[in-house]
């Protein structure tokens, strides 16, 4: 019999902190990766378990063990750069973990969190009904995978999410995301180079824990595909100086850089989405979701307090 819990599958930045924000909310909670999250579970009050989500085997048992209602697909590679080098690999990872769950997921729900790099950064935003046209082979990953859960399972939707940030501590040992990374070095006086012409709609780690979340519980069938990006379309040089202004640190320390000067040379021009359906459905119609500087004020004091 299914149980009311929830499988997530992936256990890095934004798996974390779709975890932590159910398991607030009391909800029974597994993380499953290949490696054990930095970030112990237990002191959350979600569980652990060890699973190589490319083995249909090993997803078929713990799928058995745990029977859970609702499923969410967090899974990598994430890094644009390394999947830039390893396009076939990257493909092959994505899919294979996006066909285990899905062909296995009987009745529950599936989530999977996707990607704006499903567009080629040709538009300056992109709502649900965009024709996707991948930039990159991350974008190219995540949109096989995609096909591959609205495909295969009986009740998916697939969530796709501007660039995600918030609080992650300078040890974290992986590449940090955008706001942590320019924090952490704006607080010790280094300065920041960062693309003047690449644009996204930052959206803050805790609201996609919470569209999320209400995804999971709708009751509803939902649309196959939702869109969430923040409210503010800006380019990261630009966000880069609120995030100075919020931690106090001199406006300087921001380089405007152009983009094929950077790590971020393969991102698209535009890494951009229009949430048109969110504010829509009764899901998710009355979830805030906050703009740079709201997000910049709330996590100031979390980076300040760590130096």
């Amino acid at each position: 019999m299914t149980t009311d819990s929830t499988l997530v599958v992936g256990s890095g930045f934004v798996g974390t902190g779709i975890a932590q924000r159910l398991a607030a909310a009391g909800e029974t909670v597994t993380l499953a990766s290949r490696r054990r999250p930095a970030h112990s579970p237990d002191t959350y009050g979600a569980q652990w378990r060890a699973l190589d989500a490319t083995d249909p085997e090993a997803c078929g048992r713990l799928l058995d063990r745990l029977e859970p209602r609702r499923i969410v697909l967090v899974h990598g590679p994430s890094d644009v750069t390394w999947c830039e080098k390893n396009a076939a690999r990257a493909a092959a990872l994505h899919t294979a973990v996006a066909a285990n769950f899905a062909s296995l997921s009987g009745g529950s729900r599936v989530v999977m969190i996707s990607t704006d790099n499903v567009f080629d950064g040709s538009r300056a935003d992109n709502a649900e009904d965009a024709p996707v046209s991948p930039a990159n082979a991350y974008g190219r990953a995540k949109l096989r995978a995609e096909e591959t859960v609205l495909g295969a399972a009986a009740d998916a939707v697939v969530l796709r999410v501007s660039l995600v940030y918030g609080h992650e501590p300078a040890d974290a040992g992986k590449w940090l995301n955008f706001f942590a990374a320019c924090a952490h070095r704006l607080l010790l006086g280094e300065s920041v180079a960062v693309p003047e012409d690449q644009w996204t709609t930052p959206v803050l780690v805790d609201d996609v824990a919470e569209v999320t979340a209400a995804v999971l519980h709708a009751e509803a069938r939902l649309p196959p595909v939702l869109h969430l990006g923040g409210p503010d379309r800006v380019s990261r040089a630009a966000w880069a100086s609120v995030i100075a202004e919020a931690l106090g640190a001199p406006p300087q320390l921001v380089i405007p850089t152009p983009r094929a000067d950077t790590r971020y040379a393969s991102r698209p021009e535009n890494a951009c989405l229009t949430s048109s359906l969110l504010g829509r459905l009764p899901a998710t119609e009355t979830t805030a979701v906050r703009g740079i500087r709201e997000g910049a004020r709330s996590l100031a004091a979390a980076f300040a307090s760590a130096r």
